[in-house]
């Protein structure tokens, strides 16, 4: 009987050390939402201001007072807020107002990368402005026609400014902004 319980030990014990050496087990790594968006449709926004522009056909546009608007992209979370200013021989000040607004990003940013828009046919000149990192907001713009109208937009999120989390959706909305500025058009 001794025996029979020593190969017994023996055996459960031989098992146990075969069934527990298997190769280190690895933990996986970190998935990712996956964000995907539908491919944007524009349409053309004429409201009571004194300019007119494409728009993405999934936001929703509210006119606020002193004609300016709220692009509101309810999915995302995220709104595009452009307001209008008359230009009364001022417009540098108004330039500089815009720039200053960029730039007060520049503590939390990474990058502020500047680009150029100048649309001589429709008389449309102005900045487009892509802020990296976490700042506040990651697309903002200006636009005039240097004589009577001048516009300008940022897009913010309504959450903690964290751009890895926020990039699909930025990104989305930063081509939203483009093609908004790039078919503005003065009444």
């Amino acid at each position: 009987m001794l025996k029979k319980i020593t190969f017994l030990v023996v055996f459960f014990a031989f098992f146990l050390l075969i069934a527990g050496c298997k190769k280190d087990v690895l933990p996986k790594p970190s998935s990712y939402l996956r964000l995907d968006y539908p491919e944007a449709e524009y349409i053309g926004f004429k409201g009571n201001c004194p300019f007119e522009f494409d728009v993405n056909s999934k936001a929703v546009v509210k006119e606020d007072a002193g004609c300016g608007y709220s692009i509101t992209y309810p999915k995302m979370k995220a709104t595009i807020y452009l307001t209008y200013k008359p230009v009364r021989n001022d417009v540098n000040k108004l330039l500089r107002d815009a720039q200053k607004l960029t730039y007060e990003h520049v503590i939390k940013a990474d990058d502020i990368l500047e680009q150029p828009f100048v649309n001589p046919d429709k008389k449309v000149y102005g900045m487009f402005y892509e802020v990296d990192g976490n700042a506040a907001t990651n697309s903002q713009f200006y636009a005039t026609d240097s004589i009577k109208h001048f516009v300008t937009g940022s897009v913010y999120f309504y959450a903690k400014p964290n751009f890895d989390s926020i990039m699909p959706a930025a990104s989305y909305i930063k081509n939203d902004m483009q093609r908004l500025m790039e078919t503005l058009k003065w009444k």
